[in-house]
């Protein structure tokens, strides 16, 4: 358990020494030096307005590691002159909780405010979530709670509904390079050395740290340490060195560049061509570049309803279950679902029938704006609308044997386009069959 006064001389310098880890030295003891977030702390943005309006209150943050969840907490009780005290869920129970609010009671008595940050919150049980609640209700203490899961799930209704809620997102690549060279400049950092880098290092360790601030950090610290010292005292970090940092072969890879879109065209044409070697091998490029496995998943989710559609509707039910399993797995377990999905949809029968049939029509909506709702099935829920015919003539198919009425629903200008041409392969087949006696009956051509 981590206490801090007002009285502390490192309290607001925060100064680590530096013997202590790069991320420590780093850490950001001001809120325009924080990197991220910038959907809660860029001007306007409601964090940012608490806290320059003093206005804080009890909150949860939710987030991955290596946001940040920690070091804002601390710049928050800086800026709010409040006593800070890190309290970890691992290792306290209920009496330090206990301990915690007398001293938090007898702060209050002297004006002094106390914020307590607890970390990995949701490893609390309900009895120990418990204990915080009437010091939170009576405003004893502002409370900060930091959870990588789901606080619907894992916190208590009671507690939670008296937290501000607010999710806090991974860093990207860009941002992370931010931080990297900051690193290098500060001299809390290796501001006071020479170090040699390639300038696609940085961006590299970035890639391959998945948002997480704390795990670049300690990368780049590593491959410093490790790096070779010349007589006059700098350090030239090699490809090599980083790569056995990384733990794997540093790839060149720009989630917002060329190659980006080259790879996921190539994996999406890959599948396309019913070639599942080539399709997990652009996966492979991908992810272990570190492209967003969530990202992937999505670009299937569309591939299945764009290349296959019909043809086997399962493709789409296999593609969203992989989305799921990469936001519960993450990496690198979720490569493996991944794979399951990206091998189905190559060898998935294909049509894309669907994508034709979208494409059809909104050519047509986009020139035809203006076309009414046929009368027949337009809503009707008042007695003027009735009198101005609304409805009339409308059939419910289910009333009918055949479950369809003979009723046309497009405009009337549109009344004979046919947007859906389902193809024969796979269960599309069996949709066409079905397809061409509808429109038979509805056309009256089956009697």
């Amino acid at each position: 358990m981590d206490q801090l006064s007002l009285f502390d001389s490192d309290h607001f310098s925060g100064a680590a020494p530096l013997s202590s880890p790069l991320a420590d030295r780093l850490r950001p003891q001001e809120l325009d030096e924080y990197i991220g977030q910038k959907h809660l702390l860029a001007p306007g943005k409601p964090l940012r307005q608490m806290l320059e309006r003093d206005m804080i209150a009890s909150m949860i943050f939710w987030g991955p590691p290596g946001v940040g969840k920690t070091t804002l907490a601390r710049i928050i009780a800086n800026r709010t002159k409040s006593r800070f005290i890190n309290f970890s869920a691992v290792t306290s129970g209920i009496k330090e909780i206990k301990e915690i609010m007398k001293q938090a009671e007898d702060n209050r008595a002297y004006g002094i405010r106390t914020l307590v940050f607890v970390d990995e919150i949701h490893r609390f049980n309900k009895a120990q979530q418990d204990a915080f609640l009437p010091y939170v209700e009576k405003g004893s203490i502002i409370l900060i709670g930091a959870t990588t899961e789901n606080p619907s799930f894992e916190i208590n209704a009671a507690l939670l509904s008296r937290l501000k809620v607010f999710v806090l997102k991974a860093l990207t690549s860009d941002e992370l390079t931010e931080l990297l060279q900051h690193a290098l400049q500060n001299k809390k950092g290796f501001g006071s050395s020479t170090i040699h880098m390639d300038e696609d290092m940085l961006p590299a360790i970035a890639a391959a740290s998945d948002g997480d601030a704390r795990c670049a950090l300690n990368t780049l610290e590593m491959a410093i340490l490790n790096g070779e010292i010349a007589p006059d005292g700098s350090i030239t970090v090699t490809q090599e060195i980083l790569e056995q940092c990384l733990g794997k072969k540093a790839l060149l890879y720009d989630k917002n560049g060329e190659e980006h879109y080259n790879l996921i065209s190539a994996l999406h044409k890959s599948m396309r061509n019913s070639d599942p070697d080539a399709a997990v091998y652009w996966l492979a490029r991908m992810l272990e570049a570190g492209e967003d496995p969530l990202y992937i998943a999505r670009r299937l989710i569309r591939f299945a309803s764009e290349d296959i559609g019909l043809a086997d509707s399962q493709a789409l039910q296999v593609a969203v279950a992989a989305y799921q399993a990469c936001h519960f797995n993450g990496m690198p377990e979720c490569n493996v679902n991944l794979t399951h999905a990206v091998v189905y949809l190559s060898l998935a029968p294909r049509s894309n029938a669907l994508y034709k049939a979208y494409e059809e029509a909104k050519a047509d909506a986009l020139t035809m704006l203006a076309e009414p709702v046929p009368l027949v099935i337009r809503n009707a829920p008042t007695s003027l609308m009735s009198e101005l015919h609304y409805g009339e003539g409308y059939v419910y198919a289910h009333n009918t044997e055949e479950k369809m009425a003979r009723m046309t629903c497009l405009p009337e200008s549109l009344k004979d386009r046919k947007y859906y041409r389902p193809t024969e392969e796979g269960k599309e087949a069996a949709f066409k069959e079905r397809l061409e006696k509808s429109r038979r009956f509805r056309l009256g051509e089956d009697s």
